[in-house]
């Protein structure tokens, strides 16, 4: 049986959808070359001659509409199924299109190396969906959870968040999604240009809690290729939402996506606790002045002493300048533990900051984006492996 139904007159499609299941994925293709959609399941089993595939894939040349009306038959009567819209689709369409009950959303243009990582994703999603949900596990979990965190504020954290979002997404597209759990004071939305229509607030309702496709609703989509989650425009909505929420929140995005990056509130709040269990990876900012330094090193012991050890850490010294009068060094004999990375002071960041569109989303050449691409690939599970691999040769020796 073919596992993967391409419906769509698009040659040109076809050819790259084969060519992304061909290298690495098992199963078959099969297309289906027409924009007049099948009335519903009986029609579509008829033409394929099969039972049921796992992912169908509508488009591209296929009307908006027409591939909305199929996809609500097929959500009523074969909810298990997989399906994947390949459109340019509009933000404010999105919405439209996850409730009428379509997985994900890929560009035409893009390559098989992003195809097959979304069909991936789909396969993933048509397993859990026919073998029942796994127990909430840490071994179970699919998606790193990247919480960006500073006992102070001013240190850059956001920026950094929302490129290692944006980076990661050009590993991953459309397996990333940003959280801002700063709540009463985000910047995520201006950071990366959105003004979006849901926002933290809607996520964590009992509708969304309880149904993925609901989540993904509320997720806003950035043309960077990953989706957003940001903080509420009022900060009085910030006491509505609970710790518990937000550890409920991170569990269900960690089994949609494959990369999770939390912008968190300066210090350590509540709904920071909460999120920072739930963390596979923590990355810890300082700027390069005393009181931010201190700070860092009193925000790792108090870690120490209640226990959270996420898997990984990563110490990032931002905005660093051989002007403070401090150094490398100085930081790591302060705080008790080596910097992974220092991203120097640059007005290439600080223009994109104010423009609302990350470095890494443009082509520059800057000390500071080498950098943050070092940063990204800290979470390149190519990276992971090879230092897993030292660290494991360390312990032998």
């Amino acid at each position: 049986m073919s596992r993967f139904v391409l419906l769509s007159p698009s040659g040109d499609f076809d050819q790259k959808l084969r060519a992304a299941v061909a290298h690495g994925l098992r199963g078959t293709v099969q297309t289906i070359a027409s924009d007049i959609l099948p009335a519903g399941p009986a029609e579509l089993f008829s033409l394929l001659n099969q039972e049921q595939p796992e992912v169908l894939i509508i488009g591209p040349d296929v009307p908006f509409e027409e591939a909305l009306r199929f996809a609500k038959v097929f959500d009523v009567q074969l909810p298990g199924l997989s399906l994947v819209l390949v459109s340019d689709v509009e933000p404010e369409s999105l919405l439209h299109a996850m409730r009428a009950g379509i997985r994900d959303i890929v560009s035409p243009q893009a390559d098989p190396a992003e195809i097959r990582v979304l069909l991936e994703r789909a396969c993933q999603s048509f397993a859990t969906r026919h073998r029942g949900p796994e127990p909430q596990q840490a071994g179970n979990r699919k998606g790193l959870v990247i919480g960006v965190f500073s006992p102070k504020g001013g240190v850059g954290k956001t920026t950094l968040a929302t490129n290692i979002a944006i980076g990661l997404g050009q590993i991953a597209p459309m397996g990333v999604v940003i959280v801002d759990l700063d709540l009463q004071f985000g910047d995520v939305a201006s950071g990366l240009y959105l003004n979006p229509e849901h926002t933290v607030t809607d996520a964590v309702t009992p509708a969304a809690a309880q149904d993925p496709l609901v989540l993904k609703a509320y997720l806003t989509v950035h043309p960077a290729g990953i989706y957003a989650l940001c903080a509420p425009p009022n900060p009085v909505d910030a006491d509505h939402i609970t710790p518990d929420q937000v550890s409920r929140l991170l569990e269900q995005l960690a089994q949609e996506f494959q990369y999770v990056v939390l912008d968190t509130a300066p210090g350590m709040p509540e709904i920071g606790i909460a999120a920072m269990e739930q963390c596979t990876d923590v990355v810890w900012v300082s700027a390069m002045d005393i009181p931010c330094i201190r700070g860092l090193r009193s925000g790792l012991e108090v870690l120490r002493q209640l226990d959270i050890t996420p898997e990984s850490r990563h110490v990032v010294l931002n905005m660093a300048d051989a002007k403070a009068g401090l150094n490398v060094q100085d930081v790591e004999s302060t705080i008790g533990a080596p910097v992974d990375v220092s991203v120097p002071r640059s007005r290439a960041i600080a223009l994109s900051t104010n423009r609302g569109i990350p470095v890494l989303q443009e082509s520059r050449k800057d000390p500071a984006v080498k950098s943050l691409r070092q940063l990204v690939e800290r979470f390149n599970p190519a990276w992971r492996a090879q230092a897993q691999r030292k660290l494991h040769r360390r312990v032998v020796i």
